[in-house]
């Protein structure tokens, strides 16, 4: 609520008039109607016929609007082509031109000599103007903008998240857009709908150019208020007001109720949210101005064997003998579950699937995964994590899938909802308008599964993630923690051959996290297929990954199992992930010179090669800091500033920033007493001692 302000005279005044010269003319109507003798006049069998006649022909109007505008209006919202700005003014132009051109405009176009009113006349016999079939076009042709234009709006303000959602769970476009974008969309169609229905309802112009004013044919209410008034101004006033009335229930209705598109806002992910690396003004490569950086090529080439990199599955392992399809387990195959559906990709149901594909576009990259092999992908924000999930998916002209296979046919020309690949995004993409048992039973139902038998798996993936007892709630009811985990459910519950999760457990708290992050480390224990997870946080990638892929600034960084990342991290980013300091440069003379023009003395054994480039990583317990500066054995010693501290579990982390010829900043990990025997606090001067021995060289 926000608190009433007067309104400045200079425009309250101005208002006023407005209002008034709005209302004068309406208020006429209600002083002059014949509220004596209303009921006579507007039962009256001419006028009863006209109105009879109006309902049909605003009703049918209707019925053709909605036909075509709700089609127009989403190819409007959703597809981008040329000329659409164009498109965009034809749909429009009924709304601004006179009635009568109008008119004229239908007669050259359906008329019995206009460009198609002759062909039908010849071939099929039909004869538009001066029918009833006339007034229902030309009560079309100057209303359905309305429509189109209102529901355009509602489908811009819905992001295509749902309807990509929709498709990774096997939903076909027409599918997707009658069960999901439609309901959600719901409020902008009735909004449209409504109004579209009251200009058609008193349509005038157009009707009497084109159709004429035939009595029980075309005569509608307005045309009969103007028959009246050249006879009975009395009962032209009474039609009229009757018209007033219903114009003015149908905006009373539409109010804040229908025009606010409550369902769209509530559906639009939430602010604040996790980042999307895929979208524009993502963090550009360095040397690259912002729009080359939003099309960055990344360059990777990726060979995954597992038993090099040290997976989690083997070709005898138990990722490879468990969930196989028809078996008892607690996963059935995608191919075959449960209710014994079969799998529309077709074929026969493989024992495992392993993923082989090759991404072309603003990402290249070979994947050669075998089955029952998890792979974190780890990078920053713009590095495109997202872009590969969503070209393996086809859902992004970025970069796309020229290769992929899932352990059968080649699946790249495929359309998203039949390659058998399952996606939670960042946000969850739940349905508003479907309760979290039927968002989970989503899949199934578009695979074919019954509804019984859809809704009693739905309930049991929901029962495993602990959001059983929420089932009959809505999205809007849920938490966010609550909502992602139904979300993981709804994928989970597809039985996908590929599954895609994107930060999947971004929105959940520690405790609900590590219980979540145990029931997925079990699904994908036997899980014959391969998921890609993309995340930040660098215990999802060491708990759940069999593989970790480092993807930064374009480049592929580093491929190895977690243990090899976590103990030689090929790149800054993910060192300080990791919460380790880490300091690129160059080896010269044993040492390694930073890019910030510091020397740092190392132990490595053996020794990168002269000139090689490299990481130092430095762990921040291995920093030690004093208040004076140190003798004895530390070869790198240097004087800094602290810059903050804050809590690390019993610990204290002290960011420290350097001065000329050290490190820019270096973390240091200390106890609270250490902290206070050295009187740390923001701002104050302390010497860094790092041993050379403690420092990792990883070459680059």
């Amino acid at each position: 609520m926000t608190p009433l302000r007067r309104a400045p005279l200079a425009l309250a005044a101005p208002a006023l008039l407005a209002v008034a010269f709005l209302l004068l003319p309406l208020a006429g109507v209600l002083v002059h109607a014949p509220w004596g003798t209303l009921g006579e006049r507007l039962t009256a069998p001419d006028v009863r016929e006209a109105l009879g006649l109006s309902l049909a022909v605003s009703g049918w109007a209707l019925a053709l609007s909605l036909l075509l505008g709700v089609p127009l209006a989403w190819v409007l919202a959703r597809v981008d082509f040329p000329g659409k700005a164009l498109l965009r003014v034809v749909v429009m132009l009924p709304m601004v031109l006179p009635p009568t051109v109008a008119g004229v405009a239908l007669l050259q176009g359906f008329g019995r000599r206009g460009l198609l009113g002759g062909v039908l006349a010849d071939a099929f016999g039909v004869t538009l103007p001066f029918s009833t079939a006339g007034a229902v076009v030309a009560a079309a042709f100057v209303a359905m903008p309305f429509l189109v234009i209102s529901l355009e709006g509602a489908l811009a303000g819905l992001h295509p998240r749902y309807e990509e959602t929709a498709a990774s769970l096997g939903a076909g476009p027409l599918r997707a857009f009658l069960t999901v974008t439609v309901p959600m969309v719901g409020p902008g169609v009735v909004a449209g709908a409504a109004l579209c229905w009251a200009r058609a309802l008193g349509e005038f112009g157009a009707t009497i150019t084109f159709a004429g004013n035939l009595p029980g044919t075309t005569q509608t209410l307005p045309l009969q208020v103007y028959l009246l008034l050249q006879n009975d101004p009395e009962g032209a006033v009474a039609v009229s007001l009757l018209l007033l009335v219903t114009a003015a229930a149908v905006l009373v209705a539409l109010r804040g109720r229908w025009l606010g598109h409550a369902a769209v806002r509530e559906a639009r992910p939430a602010p604040g949210g996790p980042e999307n690396d895929e979208e524009p003004g993502a963090a550009a490569a360095p040397g690259t101005d912002a729009g080359t950086g939003a099309r960055l090529r990344l360059r990777l080439r990726l060979r995954l064997r597992l038993r090099k990199c040290g997976g989690r599955g083997s070709e005898t392992g138990p990722a490879q003998r468990s969930a196989r399809p028809g078996t008892t387990g607690p996963d059935p195959g995608p191919n075959e579950g449960e209710d014994g559906a079969p799998d529309r990709r077709g074929g026969e149901a493989p024992a495992s699937w392993p993923l082989s594909a090759a991404v072309r576009g603003a990402t290249a990259l070979d994947l050669d995964v075998p089955a029952g092999t998890t792979v974190a992908v780890v990078g920053p924000n713009g590095a495109g994590k997202s872009t590969l999930l969503r070209a393996l998916l086809g859902l992004t002209p970025r970069a796309a899938a020229t290769e992929l296979r899932l352990g059968g046919p080649e699946l790249s020309r495929l359309p998203p909802h039949r390659r058998g690949i399952a996606w939670v995004p960042q946000d969850g993409a739940l349905f508003p308008h479907l309760t979290a048992l039927a968002n989970t039973a989503y899949g199934l139902r578009a695979r074919g599964v019954p509804r019984a038998a859809a809704r009693a798996q739905a309930h049991r993936w929901l029962e495993r993630l602990g959001v059983g007892a929420l089932a009959h709630r809505r999205p809007g009811q849920l938490s966010g923690g609550q909502a992602q985990r139904v979300a993981l459910a709804r994928a989970l519950a597809a039985r996908p051959r590929l599954l895609l999760l994107d930060e999947p457990l971004a929105a959940l708290d520690q405790t609900t996290r590590a219980r979540v992050r145990h029931a997925l480390r079990q699904h994908l224990a036997g899980y014959p297929g391969v998921c890609l997870i993309v995340t930040h946080d660098p215990v999802e990638a060491v708990s759940l990954a069999d593989l970790v892929l480092v993807v930064e600034e374009g480049r592929l960084v580093q491929c190895a199992d977690p243990a090899e990342v976590a103990r030689h991290p090929r790149s800054p980013w993910v060192a300080r992930m990791l919460g380790r300091n880490a300091w690129p440069g160059t080896v010269r003379d044993g040492c390694l010179d930073t890019a910030g023009g510091a020397r740092l003395v190392t132990a490595a054994d053996p020794a990168p090669a002269e000139g090689a480039a490299a990481l130092a990583v430095v762990a921040p317990e291995a920093v030690s800091l004093h208040a004076a500066r140190p003798s004895g054995s530390p070869r790198n010693v240097w004087p800094g500033t602290v810059r903050e501290l804050a809590a690390y579990g019993a610990r204290l982390r002290v960011l420290v920033a350097g001065g000329a010829g050290a490190p820019a900043e270096v973390v240091a990990e200390v106890t609270p007493a250490a902290a206070a025997d050295l009187g740390l606090a923001e701002g104050a001067g302390v010497w860094v001692s790092v041993k050379a021995t403690e420092i990792t060289v990883v070459p680059l």
